[in-house]
C-alpha cells in the first residue's frame, strides 16, 4: 500500500510545477516519502473503522465529496509536518494539502482498477 501511494504522491507532485520546483531537490525523496506516510497512516486508520477497504473506498470517496475528515485529518498533521521537518513555506505546504484530495483519488482510481 504505501509503495503505492509513494509512486502516486511521486507521479502527482512531479506533474504540478509549481509544487516540485518549490521543494529543494535533495529534499524531494524524504518529502515524498513523508506525504505517502501521512497518506498511507490516513487511510489504515480509516480502514480500520470500515467494513475492510470496499468500506474504506466507498468512505473515502464520499468522504472527498464533503471535503470529508480523513483528508483533513491527514492535512492537518502533515502539514505541520513539512513545515517543521523540512522548512516548507506555508505556500508550498499549503499547496502540497490542495493536492491532496487528487492525490488520493488518483490512488484509490488505481485500487479500483486492479
Amino acid at each position: 500500500m504505501f509503495d503505492e501511494i509513494l509512486q502516486t504522491v511521486k507521479e502527482h507532485l512531479n506533474n504540478n510545477p509549481q509544487i516540485s520546483s518549490a521543494i529543494p531537490a535533495d529534499k524531494q525523496d524524504a518529502v515524498h516519502n513523508e506525504i505517502a506516510g501521512h497518506i498511507t497512516n490516513g487511510l489504515q486508520k480509516d480502514a480500520t473503522s470500515q467494513s475492510g477497504f470496499g468500506g474504506l473506498l466507498s468512505s473515502l470517496e464520499q468522504s472527498m465529496a464533503a471535503g470529508g475528515t480523513v483528508t483533513n485529518a491527514i492535512e492537518g498533521g502533515l502539514v505541520g509536518s513539512l513545515a517543521s521537518k523540512f522548512g516548507l513555506s506555508p505556500m508550498i505546504t499549503g499547496a502540497i494539502a490542495g493536492a491532496l484530495p487528487g492525490i488520493i483519488q488518483k490512488y484509490m482510481q488505481q485500487r479500483h482498477g486492479q
